[in-house]
């Protein structure tokens, strides 16, 4: 355990910004779920709707700094793949 105050309050900060992003990639992983089980279901209204969720969660992890810009713009790009394939 750390003796020095300023150590101490990095330890607390790293791990408040650790339950954030745990929380945040569970989220993006629940809209992208979504998105595939709409497709296996097959409708295609459901799936354009949830698609658009997901881009949405996934671009506001980008801009809190919780995922790459590139890793962001590969999911969104195979999630757009594989919802307009249904058509």
């Amino acid at each position: 355990m750390a003796n020095i105050k300023s150590a101490k309050k990095r330890i607390l900060v790293i791990n408040t910004k650790t339950e954030r992003n745990k929380a945040i990639k569970s989220k993006v992983k629940t809209y992208v779920k979504k998105v595939y089980q709409a497709i296996e279901s097959g409708d295609k209204n459901e799936a354009a709707e949830a698609l658009r969720a997901a881009t949405g969660a996934l671009n506001r992890a980008c801009s809190k700094g919780i995922y790459h810009k590139n890793t962001v713009s590969r999911k969104i790009s195979r999630l757009s793949a594989a919802v307009n394939k249904m058509a």
